[in-house]
């Protein structure tokens, strides 16, 4: 995977300690640990981020 199919969000600006998602919305990661990936559901990743 390169780095430019992982997108940081914009409030993190230049920040290293953020999370990532991928451009298809189904891996996330830690930006300090980018060799740990976690798959998730699209639909269980948005429900949960609208209600936390």
């Amino acid at each position: 995977m390169t780095e430019n199919e992982w997108r940081k969000s914009s409030h993190s600006h230049q920040a290293t300690d953020c999370v990532e998602v991928d451009r298809h919305l189904r891996r996330v990661r830690d930006s300090k640990n980018p060799s740990a990936v976690l798959t998730v559901d699209v639909r269980s990743l948005v429900a949960h981020l609208r209600t936390a």
